[in-house]
């Protein structure tokens, strides 16, 4: 049942730039995402935080300044091991102070993955991306009759892409399962 509820919270909790009416919207728009990404590779000790117009941004090596999305300044809180709620209290200029102190220095790279000005993610090493599409090529390959819900008030159809996740209530009254050799009706 929590499954459910978590499921129904996403329908109000996504705003219109998360939400899809479509699978194929929803392929297309992670496809894109896909291709204007780029990792990038670089020590800990070439990250610099800096501040520029009001907020807080990220110098990677000689690849430039980045922003920060909401999980990537998350990622580099815990790697630097301060307070996201603490840094997000300071003033761009004080954070950068202390992110000066607290990036670790280390011998292997970390992982960047940016897409335009934003650094999306911040990883180890040993970090091996799943990307959404090849999660939906599955999903397009078994789900074949999959159509979305009908829209919620919200206009969420169940089919959403944020930051950090990817979702698809693959409830469809339509399709029915089969698990075993044994067909079951949904709901």
């Amino acid at each position: 049942m929590s499954n459910l509820t978590a499921a129904n919270n996403e329908l109000f909790r996504r705003s219109p730039d998360e939400r899809f009416a479509s699978l194929s919207d929803l392929v297309q728009h992670c496809q894109t995402q896909k291709t204007a990404s780029l990792d990038r590779w670089h020590l800990p000790q070439s990250l610099t935080a800096t501040a520029g117009d009001g907020r807080l941004n990220l110098q990677v090596g000689t690849d430039g300044a980045f922003l920060m999305n909401d999980w990537s300044f998350s990622q580099l809180c815990g790697l630097s091991g301060v307070s996201k709620e603490t840094v997000n209290r300071l003033s761009p200029g004080t954070a950068t102070h202390v992110f000066r102190e607290t990036i670790p220095v280390g011998k292997k790279p970390l992982q960047l993955l940016t897409t335009g000005e934003i650094v999306r993610s911040i990883h180890g090493a040993s970090y091996t991306r799943l990307w959404n599409t090849v999660l939906l090529q599955v999903i397009l390959e078994f789900a074949t009759d999959f159509q979305p819900p009908q829209k919620a008030a919200s206009g969420g159809t169940g089919l959403y892409a944020g930051e950090q996740d990817i979702f698809c209530f693959m409830i469809d009254p339509t399709g029915w399962a089969e698990i075993g050799g044994e067909a079951f009706a949904p709901g």
